[in-house]
């Protein structure tokens, strides 16, 4: 209260000193009050409670007026005897304007920071007396009253409960507009909240206590309310509105990160998925989606859940159900962020503070955001941006001084790629159309580095090797329009596809995006291009991953990002690789697939 001081002693030279002498009359009827109960003590409580208002309004001022509870303790010593005894009385609690007083001086009490075993003992006391006033878990001070007025207990303490909640959600509505402490009394509020987080009657007032320090910045929430509120939310023992949700996960990091490994668990157990379905999860998890969207509101949450994402990444970096988690979040934020422009702007920088900058904006573009006829001038330099980036890592892990460094560099690259792999999608479709004349040995390159970023046993020049031998079969192989396929090339496909010891393993991923996407565009026909398909997705038990790809073809041509005059013609052949599929049924059980196990920060 230090900074009141100067308004203290204004009030101090204008309210009347508050009488110890009425304070202990107040207290002897308080005790006689208590001690009977009978029509003339009933009599009694009604005709003194305008005066006991008054009192208790001069009681409050004076509490305001002191620099701590210990120093009001030291003047009042018999305060908390009297204020208990009077919480206890039902006939005072009834009387809305007594009842409030009485409920302000216990939070003029209430320390937020306890500086003395008076202070901490006080806050015990005070968070007790609230939980049974708006509990049932002591009836005997209220049987009098509810048995003159035949009222059942239950709906006593609903009343009371309700009555208490309305009182705490005014004192919130007034806080920012009030001179006293605005830290103490919000955090004070939250605290006394902590016995109702499981009370359905209390979502309004935990709802506003929640958006207190959006409009005001100088509110504080109590960390003991947070915590039982996201452990109440958790355990499902409480509802709240989405726009509740978003700020608890604002102000309470533990709870929002336990509902983005939820949506992990989800995703990581559920491979099964399309694209479709993928983004349906994300949207409502309420952390980039639906109404209202948390990341786009808070910027910062965003941060917060990349960094969760890019703590598993590095855990996982061939998990392909995650980076195709991560890459659906970003879009969608992204999208939402993109309809909030006209209210807040906020730079990329901001929102990548690791990614490499001169790759942040070329990667962040759409590419409905630019003409198909320079989209391959754009991954062409894109291609080459990484390669130098990769180069420079390669050079610094001849000195140990600066490797690390290049790493992180090289991951990060990595991670906005991932994060933006609408490129990698366009790059596949640009490989697969690309005529026999044309150079793509930059598209695919950056294929091979998105599959394989890091450079483990300075492999990746041999996995270069080994994707450019896979794509050779490949376009030898739909791109052949003789009546029978060539055998030998489909079977050195497969066989390239399998594990060589002592050679670096060829993401299948890769291939499966390729292959795929080669049957779908290439002008071999139907049946033959089912035929290469089917063998080397039913050989390798990758039909998931090649349904998954489909879908995610499909859906980028029905938002016009591919157009072309070739579109109903791809249409049909996708319908068609899809009942494929279908039909082949479940992959093999003894096929290697990435792992899909749910992993943990």
């Amino acid at each position: 209260m230090s900074q009141l001081q100067p308004l203290i002693r204004l009030q101090q030279t204008t309210d009347p000193p508050l009488n110890v002498q009425e304070m202990q009359l107040w207290l002897d009827k308080a005790v006689a009050w208590g001690q009977a109960d009978s029509p003339d003590t009933q009599r009694d409580t009604c005709l003194h409670l305008s005066r006991l208002r008054d009192f208790l309004q001069q009681l409050l001022t004076h509490i305001n007026n002191m620099s701590s509870t210990t120093e009001t303790m030291k003047t009042l010593p018999f305060l908390g005897q009297f204020l208990g005894r009077l919480c206890w009385n039902p006939y005072v609690t009834a009387d809305a304007t007594s009842r409030g007083l009485l409920f302000q001086c216990l939070w003029g009490l209430y320390s937020e920071h306890p500086g003395s075993a008076v202070e901490r003992k006080a806050n015990q006391w005070i968070r007790k007396v609230l939980c049974q006033l708006a509990t049932e878990e002591d009836d005997a001070a209220a049987q009098p009253l509810m048995k003159h007025m035949g009222v059942p207990p239950k709906e006593y303490h609903l009343k009371v409960l309700r009555k208490t909640v309305a009182l705490l959600q005014e004192n919130v509505g007034k806080s920012c507009n009030s001179l006293n402490d605005i830290n103490h009394r919000i955090a004070a509020t939250s605290e006394a909240c902590v016995p109702l987080v499981t009370c359905p009657e209390a979502a309004p007032l935990i709802g506003a206590l929640l958006q207190q320090p959006v409009t005001c910045v100088k509110a504080v929430l109590s960390e003991d309310f947070l915590d039982a509120l996201s452990s109440a939310y958790s355990s499902q023992c409480l509802p709240l509105e989405d726009q509740a949700v978003i700020s608890l996960w604002y102000h309470n990091l533990s709870s929002l990160e336990e509902a983005v490994l939820r949506l992990l668990e989800c995703v990581l157990t559920n491979t099964g998925s399309t694209p479709q379905r993928l983004e349906q999860q994300v949207t409502q998890s309420l952390l980039v989606g639906a109404k209202p969207k948390a990341c786009a509101q808070h910027c910062s949450m965003f941060l917060v859940i990349n960094d969760i994402f890019r703590s598993i990444l590095k855990q996982t970096e061939g998990n392909e159900y995650l980076k195709r988690l991560i890459q659906t979040f970003t879009c969608c934020f992204l999208r939402e962020l993109a309809l909030l422009q006209h209210q807040t702007s906020v730079p990329s920088k901001a929102l990548f503070p690791q990614s490499p900058q001169s790759l942040l904006i070329p990667l962040l573009t759409l590419p409905s955001e630019m003409p198909q006829e320079a989209w391959r001038h754009h991954l062409n330099w894109l291609s080459g941006s990484l390669q130098r980036l990769t180069e420079e890592e390669e050079d610094r892990e001849a000195d140990s001084s600066g490797s690390t460094r290049g790493h992180h560099n090289v991951f990060e690259a990595w991670f906005l790629l991932v994060q933006c792999a609408h490129w990698v999608q366009v790059a596949v479709q640009l490989l697969v159309t690309s005529g026999p004349e044309e150079d793509c040995g930059a598209l695919l390159w950056l294929l091979t580095f998105y599959h394989h970023p890091t450079n483990k046993g300075h492999h990746r020049a041999q996995q270069l090797v080994r994707a450019e031998e896979a794509w050779d079969h490949l376009r030898s192989l739909f791109w052949v329009l003789a009546c029978s396929l060539p055998v030998d090339r489909l079977q050195s496909l497969v066989a390239l596809l399998s594990p060589q010891p002592q050679q670096p393993s060829l993401s299948p991923l890769l291939i499966i995006n390729l292959l795929v996407n080669a049957a779908v565009f290439s002008q071999q026909s139907l049946n033959g291009s089912t035929e290469v398909l089917r063998t080397v997705v039913d050989g390798f038990g990758l039909a998931d991953e090649a349904a998954c790809v489909l879908s995610s073809l499909e859906l980028r041509l029905n938002e016009g990002s591919w157009l072309s005059s070739d579109a109903p013609r791809v249409h049909l052949r996708i319908k068609a690789f899809q009942s494929t599929l279908t039909h082949m049924g479940a992959a093999s059980s003894s096929a290697e697939k990435p792992s899909t196990r749910t992993y943990t920060l």
